[in-house]
C-alpha cells in the first residue's frame, strides 16, 4: 500500500510545487521508509514549508495530554499545538499560507481527537479560503465495518464533532469528504484528498506493508486500537481502562472487582471473537503516557481482553457488555461520570438504559456487515 505521502511525493508533487504550506501532522505522518513528511517536505526545491500544526499528543507523540512549544525546534519550521487553549489555527498563524496539508494517521473511532482537529483546521481554511490537501492513510482496523449509535448533535463535543459511528468505517479522506458533503462545518475549504494505491476496505493495518507507529501514547499495537472503539467508553466511569500500564484498554479493573467472578459472567455472553481472563495489576504514573492514571499505585483486580478472532470481534460489543456487567454486579461501587460517557457515547441513551439494569445488546447485520449498535430493552 502506498500512502497518500507516497502518492504525491512520487507521482503528484505538481499538487504542491511552488505553495507556502501549513502542515497538519505528528508523529504518524511517515512515507513508506519511515521517513518524517516534514523533512521530505523540506527537502524539496520550490516549497516553503511555513509552519506546522500539531493534534493532541504533540508533534512526535509525546505528550499524554497537552503539549506546548513555545520555543522553535532545530530544523524544522514553527510548531504550533492544536490542543490546548487553542485548537482551530487562527488567521494570523495561516498568514502567508496558500495550501494547508492534512497527513495524520487515524483509528477510526469517533472519540479519537484528530478528527474533531481536521474538522477545524478545515473550517479554518474555509473562511479564509484556503484550499486544503489530505493525504489519505488507511482505517487500520478495516474500514468496511461500522459500529455504534450516530452521534446526536446535542451531544457534540471535541470527542465526537460528527453525527457518525463510534466505529465509523472511513478512511480520513474519505471522512474529510463527508465533512464537505454533509456540511459539518460552518465553512468547507476547496478540499483535495490523495488517494492511496493498493488499499482496499478489508484490509487491517499489518496487512498493508506500512510501518506501525503508535499513533499515542496509549495505543501502542494494532490489537489495543482495535478494542478502543469499545473499551474507551470506560474512561465515562470510575473503572481503570488499564491507563499507566504497559497493555491499556487490553486491561481493565478496579480494587473492588472479583475478576474471576467479573470473566465468568463476561465469557457467558459468548460475545464473538474474544475472551476474558482474570488480571491482577497496578496502574502507575508514566511520563508522556500515563499521568496519575486511576487507581495510581492501588492493586486492581479485573481483566484482560483477548481478542482470539479479530474479523469476529465486535468492539462495542465488549465495551457496553462490559458496562452492563459492571453495573450489575457491582451497582454499589460503580460510578457513571455522566457528562463523560454521554459524550463518548454521542447521546444519554446508554447511561439511561444502564441504570435501568434492564438493557441487553444486539447488533442487526446487513450483507455481513455490522451497521448498528442496537439498544434493545428486555420485555418485562
Amino acid at each position: 500500500v502506498l500512502t497518500g505521502l507516497d502518492v504525491l511525493l512520487e507521482k503528484k508533487i505538481g499538487l504542491i510545487t511552488g505553495k507556502a504550506i501549513a502542515l497538519v501532522t505528528n508523529q504518524t505522518g511517515i512515507d513508506r521508509y519511515g521517513s518524517p513528511n516534514y523533512k521530505r517536505l523540506l527537502d524539496l526545491d520550490d516549497i516553503n514549508l511555513q509552519v506546522i500544526f500539531s493534534p493532541e499528543h504533540g508533534l512526535f507523540g509525546e505528550a499524554d495530554e497537552v503539549i506546548t512549544y513555545d520555543k522553535n525546534i532545530k530544523g524544522i519550521p514553527k510548531v504550533f499545538s492544536l490542543y490546548g487553549k487553542v485548537r482551530k489555527p487562527t488567521p494570523e498563524m495561516l498568514q502567508g499560507v496558500d495550501l494547508i496539508i492534512y497527513d495524520i494517521q487515524d483509528i477510526g473511532a469517533r472519540f479519537y481527537t484528530y478528527i474533531s482537529t481536521l474538522g477545524l483546521v478545515m473550517e479554518a481554511a474555509g473562511a479564509l479560503q484556503i484550499p486544503v490537501l489530505v493525504l489519505d492513510r488507511p482505517n487500520p482496523i478495516r474500514s468496511d465495518i461500522i459500529e455504534g449509535p450516530l452521534l446526536d448533535l446535542n451531544y457534540q463535543s471535541f470527542i465526537g464533532k460528527y453525527p457518525i459511528p463510534i466505529r465509523y468505517g472511513w478512511t480520513v479522506g474519505e471522512l474529510a469528504q463527508k465533512i464537505v458533503a454533509e456540511q459539518w462545518i460552518a465553512a468547507a475549504p476547496s478540499l483535495s484528498v490523495v488517494a492511496m494505491e493498493g488499499w482496499h476496505a478489508s484490509l487491517w493495518y499489518d496487512e498493508t506493508t506500512l510501518p506501525w507507529i503508535r499513533p499515542s501514547p496509549n495505543i501502542p499495537d494494532l490489537v489495543t486500537a482495535l478494542i478502543y472503539s469499545g473499551m474507551c467508553l470506560l474512561e465515562g466511569t470510575n473503572v481503570s481502562e488499564g491507563r499507566g500500564t504497559d497493555h491499556p484498554f487490553k486491561w481493565f479493573g478496579a480494587p473492588w472487582i472479583d475478576g474471576k467472578i467479573l470473566s465468568q459472567e463476561l465469557n457467558k455472553l459468548q460475545l464473538p471473537g474474544v475472551v476474558f481472563v482474570p488480571k491482577l495489576f497496578t496502574p502507575i504514573s508514566i511520563p508522556g503516557v500515563a499521568d496519575k492514571p486511576k487507581y495510581e499505585n492501588q492493586l486492581c483486580n479485573g481483566i484482560e481482553i483477548r481478542v482470539i478472532a479479530r474479523n469476529e470481534y465486535q468492539s462495542l460489543n465488549v465495551g457496553v457488555g462490559v458496562l452492563k456487567k459492571l453495573q450489575e454486579l457491582y451497582p454499589e461501587n460503580i460510578v457513571f461520570k455522566e457528562n463523560r460517557l454521554n459524550s463518548l457515547w454521542g447521546s444519554d441513551t446508554l447511561l439511561k438504559e444502564l441504570q435501568k439494569s434492564r438493557m441487553h445488546i444486539n447488533f442487526y447485520a446487513a450483507g455481513g456487515l455490522t451497521i448498528f449498535l442496537l439498544l434493545t430493552l428486555l420485555i418485562n
